[in-house]
């Protein structure tokens, strides 16, 4: 079981996500908008979950920086899904083996 304050950052980014879908769906629900302002509603979910993440890789630890320049080469070439699934199997061989 993660500790108290992780599982308190976990339950914010989910809130946020949730929010962040729900607040744009009950504004926009009328509106036709463009192919552009789609694809930026669509990726503002990952960027809330970018703000956690990027402070603690920014700790310079060896193998989380491996495992986020791994994480971006992957996310080039497969969905979100797939590049998830990856970044976390990279991140726990890299912190395996490198500390």
């Amino acid at each position: 079981m993660p500790d108290q304050q992780t599982l308190f950052a976990i339950i914010l980014m989910a809130l946020t996500t949730y929010l962040t879908r729900i607040t744009s769906w009950i504004i926009l629900r009328n509106r036709t908008l463009s192919p552009r302002a789609m694809a930026i509603l669509k990726s503002s979910p990952g960027c809330v979950m970018l703000a956690f993440i990027a402070p603690y890789f920014a700790s310079g630890n060896p193998a989380d920086l491996m495992a986020l320049g791994f994480t971006l080469v992957v996310a080039l070439r497969f969905p979100m899904p797939v590049t998830v699934a990856i970044a976390v199997l990279a991140a726990a061989i890299f912190r395996h083996y490198l500390g």
